[in-house]
């Protein structure tokens, strides 16, 4: 699960493909809103969801299974930022992340699942994929995601 954090990394791009990652296809909007709004050099992005894991979290999935729930989740969000700036490499720093867990009550173990996420932007952007998070437990989520995650990046001109 953990990664290197001093690794540098030269190219995002590179990186992602060394890795043997890719998007998943990005899904049809079904609202009035957009996947990401640029503000200056800030670039933010709507909320992803785990299509792939569905159910809750100590019920339906356990921990390993969410880590890999919130690791797709960061794959569509990097997907939305390459359909977003063409390149994964005008992304200057990953910002924030906000990781919500579909769970039951009294589950506290829902940073162990956003930590999915933060390792694999670790892996593609080095300490430029360190950011800052939050990770909320959930009684429900969208189309009943395992997990769901939006990100702030900030973006090279």
């Amino acid at each position: 699960m953990g990664t290197d954090m001093a690794t540098a990394v030269s190219s995002a791009e590179a990186r992602f493909e060394e890795l043997g990652l890719s998007f998943p296809p990005s899904p049809k909007r079904m609202g009035n809103f957009v996947s990401a709004v640029r503000v200056g050099d800030l670039l933010f992005l709507s909320g992803q969801g785990s299509h792939d894991h569905l159910g809750k979290v100590g019920v339906d999935l356990d921990i390993d299974t969410a880590y890999e729930a919130a690791r797709e989740c960061a794959l569509r969000l990097l997907g939305l930022v390459k359909d977003e700036l063409g390149s994964l490499d005008r992304v200057k720093r990953v910002v924030k992340l906000l990781g919500f867990v579909n769970c039951e009550a009294g589950f506290d173990r829902s940073p162990l699942i956003i930590n999915g996420a933060s390792d694999l932007l670790v892996e593609v952007f080095g300490e430029s994929g360190r950011h800052a998070r939050s990770a909320f437990g959930a009684i429900a989520l969208p189309h009943n995601f395992a997990v769901e995650i939006e990100m702030i990046v900030q973006i090279e001109s």
